[in-house]
């Protein structure tokens, strides 16, 4: 018989966009038998914000009976305060790290409000990431394949495959500017790359998937048709995979991946460096 798996729920708060909070959190709960409720609350930044947010903390703790899990990164000790009078469970998931590192180094921890910090003193970086986000969009789905020269990194793959939501996590996350294009009937019956590839053929990268995870994904958009069919899925994989094969074309299978393990084994293999904000 297999144990009863809790439920809690987990609030992620930060005063900047909370994502590493959800980072943190999430590598941590995985560890544990949980099902998780979550709630993220990015920018808090006033005692306004944290007012609401707390609000939301006794709600849930008025509703289960049991104190909720919150993951925070705050700056400004008064909202730090604040924050930590509600009724939960907290991390801090800069704090431990953060005085690991000052005593080792013997330096004195001087903290920024991370939004701040990334308009302000970065400004050129955050700039960066906005533009390499709107060519990565630009470059969506084939949309066009002009200014390859500027890409960083041009995903290949059979339709569903995974390419745009890896492409904007790679252009969100790490400033990359990525393209992504799906090969259509007339790129499969004629197996060969694209004459505007060819030059840049050291930024290619292919995506792959298994047969029936394809078919399950194609089949959630467009039941019974010959596109989500499994005879068509496996049809234009084993022409892709060839020409990948053929081409000398690096590529992995994203089944049973997370698009943050795509985007972080593509980094390992091509070797392309994040640029971080």
């Amino acid at each position: 018989m297999h144990p009863k798996i809790r439920t809690r729920d987990v609030f992620y708060i930060s005063d900047g966009t909370a994502i590493t909070c959800q980072t943190v959190g999430h590598a941590v709960l995985a560890q544990f038998p949980l099902k998780v409720n979550e709630q993220t609350f990015p920018f808090i930044e006033n005692g306004h914000k944290v007012t609401e947010v707390i609000k939301e903390i006794e709600r849930s703790f008025l509703a289960t009976g049991e104190k909720p899990l919150v993951f925070f990164s705050m700056v400004v000790p008064e909202i730090k305060q604040q924050l930590l009078s509600a009724n939960a469970l907290f991390y801090d998931v800069l704090q431990t790290m953060v005085n690991f590192v000052a005593e080792d180094l013997q330096l004195e921890a001087k903290p920024q409000l991370q939004r701040s910090h990334s308009v302000g003193k970065d400004q050129d970086g955050y700039f960066d990431r906005i533009a390499a986000i709107e060519y990565t969009l630009s470059h969506d789905d084939g949309i066009s394949l002009r200014g390859l020269e500027e890409a960083d990194l041009i995903l290949l793959g059979v339709s569903r495959s995974g390419k745009t939501p890896t492409s904007l996590y790679m252009a969100m996350q790490f400033g990359l500017r990525v393209v992504n294009y799906p090969f259509i009937a007339e790129d499969l019956a004629k197996m060969r790359l694209l004459p505007e590839f060819e030059i840049h053929r050291h930024k290619l990268f292919g995506l792959t998937i298994d047969p029936e995870r394809l078919t399950e994904i194609r089949s959630s958009r467009l039941a019974n048709s010959d596109y989500a069919s499994e005879k068509q899925c496996e049809e234009e994989l084993l022409s892709v995979e060839s020409l990948f094969r053929r081409e000398a074309i690096p590529y992995i299978n994203t089944s049973s991946m997370s698009v943050e393990e795509i985007s972080t084994r593509i980094l390992e293999r091509t070797g392309l460096q994040r640029r971080l904000f």
